[in-house]
């Protein structure tokens, strides 16, 4: 198992047990984003998803911890309450499901 994906397990299986989410990446949290920086972040999320494997999962982020969202607001970090429906995190495929509260569709 390469060193990615040992964090990414170490990652879920922390999340599945704290039930809150955990990530990976750094970056996170970051006030005063310019909507060049938010694109970028956007789309380097999406390439680490596809690389990955991961899936977007709605629901388990920790305020300020999320990879992106749907609505409220559109980059990393900018979630300002845990347990939002809409912001998402990425975990591996099918872990998602085995997270309280982790849903794989905004709402």
């Amino acid at each position: 198992m390469n060193q990615v994906n040992r964090r990414l397990f170490a990652a879920s299986v922390l999340t599945a047990a704290l039930g809150i989410a955990a990530t990976t990446s750094p970056g996170f949290a970051q006030q005063g984003m310019s909507q060049d920086q938010m694109m970028k972040m956007k789309q380097s999320n999406m390439d680490r998803a596809k690389k990955g494997h991961l899936v977007a999962c709605y629901g388990i982020n920790a305020a300020g911890r999320n990879d992106c969202a749907v609505g409220a607001h559109s980059c990393a970090g900018q979630a300002t309450q845990a347990r939002d429906p809409n912001s998402f995190v990425l975990v591996p495929a099918g872990d998602c499901e085995k997270i309280d509260g982790g849903k794989l569709k905004a709402g």
